[in-house]
Formats: C-alpha cells, structure tokens, sequence
C-alpha cells in the first residue's frame, strides 16, 4: 500500500494575512505552516521532506507541490500508484459547526464576533473544507484525487502517530499540546496495537492553549511567534522564576482531569490581547536581558507546572509504562527533562517530528494502520530515520562546485581521508560546515547538513552567533556526543538516549570547563547523542577528534543562518558557506575552502 502524507495551503497564507492580521511579526499565526509530504510504502517510511526545504521560504505554508513531487520521484512512483493520500487536518462540516457555536456563545460584542464568524466562514470554504483542499491538490498537481482515496486524518492523531512511528510502534500512553487544532489545543489518550483511544474528559480548547500562550509571551518579548519560542527558552536560562510567579500564582487554574484554564481566556486572533497583563505582572516592557530572561523564567516555569499537571492525571488513567509527547509544546526540551523525570514512566519519546513538520509523517501512518488491508495484523515498525529527504551523488556535488570555481577550491578525499583532515581542522578555533547523505527531517540539524565546531573554547558560541549566524548573542548551541558516552558527560538520569534533540540535560561539573561552549549559562546542554547506526561518519569524527583533544563533544546547530532554511542542495550550502564567516565546507567527500585560503 502507498499513502501520500501532504500537508499546506495555497491560499492559507493570504486569507490569514486579509482576514486574521497574520503578517509582520504575526506572520506565522496560521494553519498548515511547516508544509511538507512524506511518502510511505507498505509500512516503510521512503521519503519525507518539508516544502520550506526546496522553495526556500522558512515556515512556508504553501501547498507542498515540490515536497510532492521530489516523494514520488524518489520511490518513482506516479500519482497513479497513490492508494491513499493523508490530510493532517480534518475540518468536516461537524468541526465548523463546532467553530461556529463557540464563536457564537462567546463574550465579545456584536460587530467583531460578527466579523469573525463571517471569517471562519471564509477560511473554510476557501481554504480548508474537504472540497478545498480537494481542489487544491489537483490545481497544483494536475492530478484529480479521488475523495474515497484522500483521508483527512485529526491534526492530533496525526502527531500521536508520529511520535507511534518514531519510537518503533510500542503501545504508549501520550499527550499532545501545540497552538490548536481543528478546535482543540491539547489532549491525552492511549495507542494500543495501533488504535487510538482520546480520554476526552483531558481535551482543552484553543482558548486555554498553553502553545499560543507561550507564543504570546514570546511576542511580547519582541519575538516572532510560531517561531521564535525557543529564544524565550533559551533566556529562561539566565534568571530564575520569580516568587511568586504570576503566571503560576494568578494566571493559570488547575482542575481535574489533568484540565487547566486561564483566568482570562485567550482571543486567538487578536496575539496582542494579553500584552497589557504582562505589563501589570512584570512592569513595561524593557528590551534588556534582565527583564527578558525573568518574563521567560516565569513562562517556562508555568509551563512545566501545566505538563506536569497532565502527566499526573495521564499516570492516573493508564497502566502503560511508554510516553510519547507530541506537538509544537514538545519542542520545548528544557520542559521535557523534568517532566520525565518526574514522572513513573519507564521510557518518554518525543519525536523528530512533534512540531508540525512531522504530521506528514503522522497522517499517512494513520491513513495506512486504519485501512482495512491493514485492519487485524500485527504491524511492525522497519527501524525509522529522520534522513529522510534530498541526498546528492558526486556528480551532482561537482556541477555545483564548477558553478563556484572561482571563488572556492576543492579536493576529493575518501571517508578516511575526510575524518582525520577534519577531525585535526577541528583541533583548531575553526567553524566547518559538514553536508552529507539525506537531509534530516524535522526543525533540527541533526549531522547531515550541520555547523560543527570545537566546544572546548569558551567564546566560540559568540563566534558562531556573530559570524556565522547573525543571531542573538544569548542564544547557546547544542552538543552530540557518542549515545555510550553520554551519561559520563551528562547528568541524564533515566534516560540512556537523545538522538533528536529534545531533551536538556546538566552538564556534569568536571566536563563544564571542557566543553564551556556547549554549555549554557545555567550548565546545561541540550543533547543529541549519535552511534554508528545512525551517522557512521559523524561518529567516527567524532571519535578522532576526541583521540586528538581530551574532548568528548562537537557542537551541531544548524546549517543556515537566522531567518533562513537549513540548506539542502550543495548550491545551498556552498551560497551560505560564502555568505558567513564558515571557515571550510565538507559537501560529501569534498573538502572545501575560499578562494582566499584555497590551495
């Protein structure tokens, strides 16, 4: 069986920008953003690759038509040979009547709810209803689906069978928070052998999302939402909650159920209706670190206390020892450790895909699992990768180099040869851009198409953030690290892996003056640990380069600088490698330098 997961709008951008204010700083306040499709084959996930990847618009909402077809041409398959294509949206007409009816009873004047549902109204018909998106798909792909074979899979069933997928298909109880859904922001449940079951009595509306709470906070603080949460993790490093904390103390309400709701429901189209609040908590807004860092200390502090309050009910309602959390909220790593070690949970997963750039992922995988061919069988998952897109043979690296001749040099060399040359380049204050294989999946560079650089020098974070990334300078860098090494470098409790990214754990005392440029200002890191399995190559530099330093780490971030798509292709990488300070270039087995230090 072939299922196509798709997902991104046309249109969506622009009704939201006429109708919903989403532009400027609110440009990403919007649905279908981190469009993408992902292609799975009788069970086996072959190809997946986000849309911003390929047109090269971060966040890109746009209907998927290059993630599409890059899929199929991949597997070489036509659209012919699809059995089913898989929405991660479903906006029947019982979703909009829901819309509709809370809209109508809520507390707002006349005019502007009227206006409102008059928009909803349009959002609907134009953009998202089943027909829409129908004819959608076939205007941008000239092939005509046929509805019986599309599925239009609930947002949050799909992000649970992401994260179902990803930890190898073990039944797990889970939870789901992100901005919103269809209506709703959040809920629990469990997946037995495949089958979902929701715990209703835990699902929260949009109006009490903790996701577009969060993304408020980070507008208040000068951030773009929907994108920038993770800088506001990154300062909560930098102060300590306050006591006590008005969020805690006097936003948030904790009710059965593992339930919340806020004080002062949300108006989810208006992101600046609660900055007077914030104001009133915490005095007017300063563009310093100190204010700054205390605002964010106080919303992840809230944040852990809302999670934490859901785990509790979640242990209460399931005999299930795995945890799987899913959606935008997951990303949150510094909130995932303390939650898991708080929990008695054997095991939590959060995938490389719990933001909505792996619903693609999710949808086909329920579209496959809940098709009577697959009705009744036991389902085992094939091991799964998040190198999942565009990868590039030699051929392809060199036409990309000739377009460059004059301005780089370059030198083949084997896998070997490639390991011991970068591997003593890195013994130096150096920054190398490293590219190889498939393009990850998912909002982390996770060793494929990666910044790499010594942590063993203190500035080095001010060097990658100035030169490299043009970026703020509080922001810290991630390290990877050999999974069997792991727990000696970092305090990681129950935990024995992190290979995507999503959990922060403390760096051991002893190790913080040998990798102080991986370690945050509050002596964490936030982790990604490698095997051979997963990146031979990396892990073999890795290991070189520890023989030759005494040092166990490499800091990873991503390939691209602010405001940018982590670079796919080697014209990609070669353009950012001479457009930042990037000392050399690995693009496969070509060892790169600038024409300046070339030869």
């Amino acid at each position: 069986m072939i299922v196509l997961g798709c997902n991104g709008f046309t249109r969506v951008s622009e009704v939201f920008a006429e109708h919903f204010g989403a532009v400027g700083i609110d440009k990403h306040y919007l649905l279908g953003h981190d469009a993408g499709a992902a292609l799975l084959v009788d069970g086996e996930l072959v190809a997946a690759v986000e849309e911003e990847r390929l047109n090269r618009v971060k966040k890109t909402t746009d209907f998927p038509v290059n993630a599409v077809r890059w899929c199929l041409e991949q597997a070489g398959l036509r659209f012919s040979d699809i059995d089913l294509i898989a929405i991660p949206f479903n906006f029947s007409d019982e979703v909009l009547d829901e819309m509709l009816t809370g809209i109508a009873g809520a507390p707002m004047p006349p005019e502007p709810k009227l206006a409102l549902l008059n928009n909803i109204v349009k959002l609907y018909t134009e953009v998202v209803s089943h027909e829409a998106i129908l004819a959608d798909f076939a205007a941008r792909t000239g092939y005509t689906p046929d509805p019986d074979r599309v599925v239009f899979v609930p947002h949050h069933l799909a992000h649970v069978m992401t994260g179902y997928y990803a930890a190898g298909m073990p039944d797990s109880a889970f939870l789901v928070s992100d901005g919103r859904a269809e209506v709703l922001s959040t809920l629990m449940g469990e997946i037995r052998g495949g089958r979902i079951q929701v715990f209703d009595e835990t699902a929260i509306g949009a109006e009490y999302s903790i996701g577009i709470l969060f993304s408020a906070i980070t507008r208040f603080l000068g951030f773009v939402p929907n994108n920038d949460e993770y800088k506001v993790m990154g300062l909560s490093g930098y102060a300590r909650p306050p006591v006590p904390n008005p969020f805690v103390e006097e936003f948030i309400e904790l009710h059965p159920d593992g339930r919340y709701t806020f004080r002062q429901p949300l108006q989810t189209d208006d992101p600046r209706s609660l900055d007077g609040l914030f104001e009133q908590y915490f005095g007017p807004f300063e563009a310093t670190l100190e204010y700054q860092s205390r605002v964010a200390a106080a919303a992840q502090e809230m944040l852990n206390v809302v999670t934490r309050h859901q785990i509790r009910a979640l242990e209460g309602k399931t005999e299930l020892r795995h945890l799987l959390f899913e959606g935008g909220v997951a990303l949150n790593c510094l909130n995932n450790t303390p939650l898991f070690a708080g929990s008695r949970f054997d095991d939590m997963d959060v995938s490389f895909g719990a933001s909505d750039t792996g619903v693609v992922l999710g949808a086909a995988v329920y579209a496959w699992l809940n098709h009577p061919e697959s009705a009744g069988r036991r389902q085992v998952a094939p091991r799964v990768t998040p190198y999942l897109g565009p990868e590039f043979d030699d051929a392809a690296i060199e036409d990309a180099l000739r377009g460059f001749r004059d301005r780089v040099g370059w030198t083949r060399l084997s896998d070997a040869e490639i390991v011991d040359q970068v591997s003593k380049l890195l013994t130096e204050k150096v920054v190398i851009g490293w590219f190889e294989g498939r393009i990850e999946h998912g909002p982390r560079a996770l060793g494929h198409r990666s910044i790499l650089a010594n942590p063993q020098f203190p500035d080095i974070k001010d060097v990658i953030n100035t030169r490299v990334k043009h970026r703020e300078p509080f922001r810290p860098f991630a390290p990877i690290v050999l999974e069997a090494d792991a727990p000696k470098i970092f305090e990681m409790g129950r935990k024995t892996r992190s290979p995507y990214m999503t959990f922060v754990f403390p760096v051991r005392p002893e190790f913080h003056e040998v990798i102080p440029g991986a370690t945050h200002v509050d002596g964490t890191s936030r982790v990604q640990t490698i095997t051979d399995a997963d990146t031979p190559r990396l892990a073999d530099l890795l290991r070189r380069f520890t023989a030759l330093t005494d040092v166990p780490c490499l800091i990873n971030t991503s390939f691209n600088v602010a405001g940018e798509p982590i670079v796919c292709t080697p014209a990609d990488a070669l353009q950012c490698f001479l457009g930042t300070e990037i000392d050399y270039l690995v693009l496969g087995n070509y060892l790169v330098t600038k024409a300046d230090t070339a030869g």
